[in-house]
Formats: C-alpha cells, structure tokens, sequence
C-alpha cells in the first residue's frame, strides 16, 4: 500500500470508478504501465477483483478493499488539517480538479435546460463542462450545448475554494472570475458538493464554517 499511487487508485474505486481509463483520468499523472501494475498488485492482495462488465473488465473493491476507506479517509483528513496551503505555489493539475467537480455535482439544484460551463483557466487547456439534469461530462470540445457560463482566472484559485481552503468570495478576490447571467454567477458555487474533505478547516488556521458565504458576487 506504500508504493506511489496506490492510495490514489484506492480513493477513485472508492469515488464508485470502475473501469481503467475512468480511474485514469482520475489520476491524471499516472501512467498506464504503472496503473495496469498497481492494478494487479492490489488484486493479488485481495483488496480488488478484476471483473467482465458489460463494457470490458471492471475493478471493484473486496470486503478488504473496503474497509481501506477508512485509511483514505484519514489520510485525507491528516493532510487537510497539516499540510501547508499555498496552492499558488503548488504543482496543481487542473484535469484531477476538474474530474472531481464533474462527479460531485448537485444535479437538483442545476438549471432545467442542458448547458456547457466553459473553462479557460490561466496557462491551462480550454475545457468544457457539460451540465444535464442527470448527467455532468468533462469535454475537450463543446458537445453542442449552449455556454452561458465561462470560469476564468488561475488555477491555484479555483483549488484553494475547491479544496476548502477559502470562501468562494474570497477565491474572486484571488482572481477567479465567474461570467455569465447573474442568476447562474450566483448560483454557481451551489452547482458543486466540494471536494470532500473540504469542510476539515487546517490546524493552525481554524475558521468557522458558513455555506452561505459562496454566494457573494
């Protein structure tokens, strides 16, 4: 379980990835020599099961597998509360960002009609986030929708509010612009569940908790 990546393979079958290439893009930076081996290394330890899908082979989590959750977890929750927080200073990836918040979006509260969030962050591809009542897909191409939305800005902005470090308003002030009508600009941050150890503040740094803060434009 020490080896570079495995926890992260763990996390996407925890985050309900079953396939290889959607635990890939999960994990952006590995590379697939590297993760068809983890792969294996889990499955002769018995923390995976390699399956036939209806779409090719799958991976799911044993009982063993499992109960790994909860050493992600706390993993997680060690690094919110002790790692230091500068994202500007940060090797950031913006697929691995952008791949969270195109599964943890809160479809009841989007817009009836299907739309595109266009992504034009700073030094970074242009990406597209489809948005239906049902259904969220991450583009490199607009698929057809309209886009009345475009997020702009660094990238280290964008992760500082995604990852909890700071209040939506403040992650504006750090250069992250929303455009777009003003209802959608003010209903964006409520779009998204954030990543999910987001609500763990840092132990040096603790602050209070307000979800309504986000909805300052």
């Amino acid at each position: 379980m020490g080896g570079r990546w495995t926890i992260l393979i763990v996390r996407e079958l925890l985050c309900g990835n079953r396939r290889f290439n959607d635990v890939r893009r999960g994990i952006p930076r590995i590379s697939r020599t590297v993760l068809s081996e983890r792969l294996q290394a889990l499955t002769r330890t018995g923390a995976i099961q390699r399956v036939e899908g209806a779409s090719g082979p799958e991976y799911i989590l044993t009982q063993a597998g499992q109960e790994l959750g909860e050493l992600v977890k706390a993993y997680a929750t060690w690094g919110q509360r002790w790692l230091p927080r500068r994202p500007e200073q940060e090797d950031l990836d913006a697929e691995a960002v952008l791949v969270d918040m195109e599964r943890r979006v809160c479809f009841e509260k989007l817009p009836p009609n299907p739309f595109v969030i266009r992504f034009e962050l700073r030094k970074r591809p242009l990406r597209f986030l489809l948005l239906k009542k049902f259904e969220a897909a991450l583009c490199s191409s607009n698929p057809g929708f309209p886009e009345p939305i475009r997020v702009c800005g660094p990238l280290s902005a964008l992760v500082a509010w995604w990852r909890g470090d700071v209040t939506f308003a403040v992650a504006q002030r750090e250069g992250l612009q929303v455009d777009g009508p003003r209802d959608m600009r003010r209903d964006f941050p409520e779009w998204f569940q954030r990543y999910m150890f987001a609500h763990i503040p840092p132990a040096s740094q603790p602050r209070k908790a307000d979800a309504r803060e986000g909805r300052a434009l």
